[in-house]
């Protein structure tokens, strides 16, 4: 079997491999979509999948595929961003100062992540028969999205925010881009 795959092939499934924290020797199609178990990622990358599983559980966990697929691409465009932080993990759980004019408070990126009762704090018991489909199903997304995401097309073409259709934030210097399930996803505007 290893007569028909040249060394350098080899040699790039391995660096993709690393590159995507899975441990361990496995061949992959270049033309295929990969879903890898969670337990072969690096115990880095499982932390990683695992703050992307969240993100996607408290704020998509009832849209439909293609909506929890786009609040993936939302982490990961930020992630990629000069404007947020380079991790996932800290993408989710990023903080920002707000000081205007008799207002001055901190304000969590993702609103779940500083609810009064934090949500995360009870994960455990949060995940009861009926909501531990839901998230591993959301996991699933969660390390589909990780492991493919240079494949995948980002069904938000880039965009760095969103909100769901039954709020108004009220975003100047955003322009909607495109509306799916119950989000609409925004764009910084360009400069002219």
């Amino acid at each position: 079997m290893l007569k028909y795959f040249s060394i350098a092939a080899m040699v790039a499934v391995l660096i993709i491999f690393a590159t995507l924290g899975i441990a361990g020797q496995h061949y992959v199609d270049a033309n295929k979509f990969i879903q890898p178990k969670y337990t072969q990622l690096t115990p880095e990358a499982q932390r990683q999948v695992t703050c992307l599983a969240s993100n996607i559980y408290f704020e998509a966990r009832s849209e439909p595929r293609e909506g929890q697929i786009a609040v993936a691409f939302v982490t990961l465009n930020r992630v990629e961003s000069s404007e947020f932080p380079d991790n996932i993990c800290d993408v989710v759980k990023q903080k920002t100062r707000v000081e205007r004019i008799g207002d001055k408070r901190v304000v969590c990126q993702f609103s779940w992540y500083c609810e009064t009762t934090p949500k995360w704090q009870y994960y455990n018991i949060l995940l009861t028969n009926d909501t531990t489909k839901k998230y591993n199903d959301v996991l699933e997304v969660a390390l589909y999205v990780y492991a493919n995401q240079e494949k995948l097309k980002d069904p938000t073409n880039g965009s760095l925010y969103y909100h769901a259709d039954y709020v108004n934030p009220n975003w100047r210097n955003l322009e909607k881009h495109v509306t799916i399930g119950r989000h609409i996803f925004y764009k910084v505007k360009e400069s002219i």
